[in-house]
């Protein structure tokens, strides 16, 4: 082929709606998420987990304590109602589901988040560095 190739991995037309219905979940992030219809770009990183318990221990930080206040978690899992595209860029992370499954990431692989609960982890020895775009979405009603 003489031009570039190119692969569709999702597409949305219109103000997305998440398939799950709406739910009671706290969410405390310190971030703000998208508004329906609007996106957001940008990118996120996380310490291998063993320098978070480090550099939590060091300041005297309770971790769960910390991760129920930021996500309402003390796992660090949480919802959205964005439908998020997250490409690995550098490293490595595990994204857990709210059943407990694991999906190991690794650079290039690319995940797509529909509003379900999820954690984010590094269980690797390096910074990952993750590229996302967030788009706003409503949920299904009850």
């Amino acid at each position: 082929m003489l031009g570039p190739d190119m692969f569709t991995l999702w597409k949305t037309e219109g103000i997305p709606v998440i398939p799950l219905e709406e739910q009671d979940y706290r969410q405390a992030l310190p971030f703000q998420f998208p508004e329906p219809g609007c996106t957001i770009v940008g990118i996120w990183s996380r310490a291998p987990e063993k320098v978070l318990l480090e550099k939590a221990k060091e300041k005297g930080i309770d971790l769960a304590e910390f991760q129920r206040k930021t996500f309402g978690d003390e796992n660090g899992m949480h919802t959205t109602d964005t439908i998020d595209y997250n490409i690995v860029i550098s490293g490595e992370v595990w994204m857990e589901l709210d059943d407990g499954v694991e999906v190991h990431l690794k650079p290039f692989d690319c995940v797509v988040q529909n509003g379900t609960r999820h954690a984010w982890r590094n269980r690797g020895s390096e910074r990952c560095f993750v590229a996302f775009i967030a788009i706003g979405a409503k949920r299904k009603k009850n």
